[in-house]
């Protein structure tokens, strides 16, 4: 079988936010670049990022990239590596103001500075007033961001493989990465990219759970080729629900929404909230509040016929606020809820909605295999950035806006990196062909329609035992019934058959793989979810309620072999003191 074979400098997978920052940060070092795509870049999930991104301005409350670092700390339940947040938090406000000269149409104060709205975790003076330090272009700051990226991009000359599926790394003896091969998309036919540097940029793993805000597109690509090429996934327990979705839907309601003075409330009408963060209030961290949301149902004090939701109240901002700097979810409550915000309470519950583990990486954006005892060592040729990676700025719990501030730091840092990294590396190696014909090996055994099970009834099991297995509480007995079904399931995968036509679209291959991939990831996070007694950040077990800084500051890795080992916290910043170990509470 004869393929064909591109080489650029760089491969880039993934066209979100990480990806695109790295890309046009090297296209413009004269780099040559290839970005794959399995979708139009422009329709990447940084598309549907809402609130904003965090950055210490000040343009509305005093704040410096010190309160910032305090508050990522304090929100990833001290599991955080110190140096990656203080290399985050002080790189902010220049990220910000390089999106701002690309073009990034940023909501603006009266006084033409950036506005910033008040979102859950922040503070200031280490813990004092509400912060007001995410920055906003109204409630679609993610699809501004996108857009603008994708244009400075084309203006750059990158080239983009549009609607091209990765399938795997390609590696050779001697452990370097090579680049990948892709599927076209269009045609079936495979296709080897070539590249000096690699970089994953594939954002995280939603559709795990059955009940999400992610688009179908998040099914941990890039996570599940790392464990394929012996790389183990970082913290994989630590899974964020986000305390806003759309009850019985999981369309994401920005934090933004409570930044303006949006404010939960339950069937008695009461501002729960008071009880369980009596400072912070609906601005507590993102775990604290959809823990609390889950006690309230549980405890009888839901709303609705079924009492299976609470209501977000917004119609108390007025029409005028909620028009100019919420569009966007009226348009979601009107469509999804079938309520106008302006008149009517949203009714909320948790949804699955961020990965905060993925591929271990340096402050460079170097993927590392760590060890507990000894240094790092970076695996060569390969990078990753934004939700698919884990650096680790999020710890057991990522504040809102970090995230879109995280794949625009890290992918930057990556780019930077990989240039330095060209300069002294000139030549492309030698392409190992037995790795390529394994990748091939796993896309020819999706060339047959199989006599199983149809993988579209495998993969609603799977969501709906992820879901009912490992949500917002956690429990042993429960795990360890997840855990057993999800493998059970993954080799049921193995004789799955295709969509019943008389010839395999090859969307329906993708399908296959992409499954294939979830189940992977899910493997992984429940498996780490099983090991860690504690209750940290957005891991809550209601067997081990309290969290363990004597036997559990640590990192989890998970190896595609099911071995579990752990590495430690890096508490040591890098040019500030640490922030000691503190009872977290708001």
């Amino acid at each position: 079988m004869t393929i064909k074979i591109r080489k650029f400098d760089t491969l880039i997978i993934g066209a979100g936010g990480g990806g695109l920052r790295a890309a046009l940060q090297l296209a413009r070092a004269d780099a040559k670049v290839a970005v794959v795509s399995k979708v139009f870049p422009t329709r990447s999930h940084t598309v549907a990022a809402q609130g904003g991104l965090n950055a210490a301005l000040a343009n509305v409350s005093p704040d410096n990239w010190h309160f910032h670092m305090f508050d990522t700390v304090k929100g990833s339940d001290y599991l955080g590596d110190q140096d990656a947040i203080e290399y985050m938090c002080r790189s902010a406000p220049k990220v910000v103001y390089e999106l701002d000269h690309f073009g990034v149409p940023f909501s603006r104060r009266e006084d033409g500075n950036i506005y910033q709205r008040a979102f859950g975790g922040q503070s200031q003076d280490y813990g004092g007033e509400q912060a007001s330090r995410t920055c906003a272009a109204a409630d679609r700051t993610g699809h501004a961001i996108l857009h603008t990226l994708y244009q400075q991009n084309i203006a750059a000359k990158t080239h983009f493989f549009d609607e091209y599926f990765a399938i795997d790394l390609i590696k050779d003896e001697e452990g370097y990465i090579l680049g990948a091969i892709a599927l076209e998309i269009e045609t079936g036919e495979p296709i080897i990219i070539e590249a000096k540097t690699t970089l994953i940029a594939t954002g995280g793993a939603g559709q795990l759970f059955r009940t999400c805000t992610n688009a179908l597109i998040n099914t941990g690509d890039g996570m599940a080729m790392a464990l394929r090429a012996g790389i183990p996934l970082q913290d994989m327990e630590f899974f964020q629900f986000h305390p806003t979705g759309i009850a019985g839907k999981g369309m994401l309601i920005t934090e933004g929404v409570r930044g303006e003075g949006g404010y939960l409330v339950n069937v008695d009408g009461e501002r729960f909230m008071e009880r369980y963060a009596p400072r912070a209030k609906d601005l507590a961290s993102r775990d604290i509040v959809s823990r609390a949301i889950a006690i309230e149902i549980r405890e009888g004090r839901g709303c609705g016929p079924d009492k299976d939701h609470v209501f977000l109240k917004v119609d108390h901002i007025g029409a005028d606020i909620i028009k100019k700097r919420l569009p966007g979810i009226r348009d979601l409550a009107m469509t999804f809820a079938h309520i106008d915000p302006i008149e009517s309470a949203i009714p909320v519950y948790p949804t699955a909605h961020y990965t905060m583990g993925g591929i271990p990486t340096n402050r460079q954006g170097q993927v590392v295999v760590p060890e507990m005892e000894g240094p790092e060592e970076p695996v060569p040729g390969l990078y990753a950035a934004g939700e698919c990676a884990c650096v680790s700025v999020h710890g057991a719990n990522r504040l809102g806006g970090n995230s879109l501030l995280d794949i625009l730091v890290f992918g930057r840092a990556a780019a930077n990196h990989i240039i330095s990294h060209l300069e002294a590396n000139r030549y492309h190696r030698q392409m190992d062909m037995d790795s390529v014909e394994k990748s091939l090996t796993r896309l020819a055994r999706w060339d047959k329609k199989g006599e199983g099970e149809s993988v579209p009834e495998l993969r609603t099991e799977f969501r709906k035992v992820m879901e009912d297995h490992c949500g917002v509480f956690r429990e042993h007995s429960v795990l360890e019934k997840g855990l057993e079904k999800v493998k059970v399931l993954r080799q049921r995968l193995q004789n799955a058959r295709l969509k019943d036509h008389s010839k395999i679209f090859n969307t329906a291959r993708i399908e296959a793989m992409e499954l294939e991939n979830l189940m992977d990831v899910g493997i992984a996070t429940v498996a780490s979810a099983l090991a860690r007694t504690e209750s940290r950040g957005a891991h809550s077990r209601m067997d081990y309620t309290e969290r363990d800084d004597t036997n559990w500051l640590k990192h989890s890795l998970y190896f595609e072999s099911g071995r579990l080992d752990y590495k430690p916290v890096r508490l040591k910043p890098i040019t500030v003191d640490p922030f000691p170990l503190k009872p977290r509470v708001y």
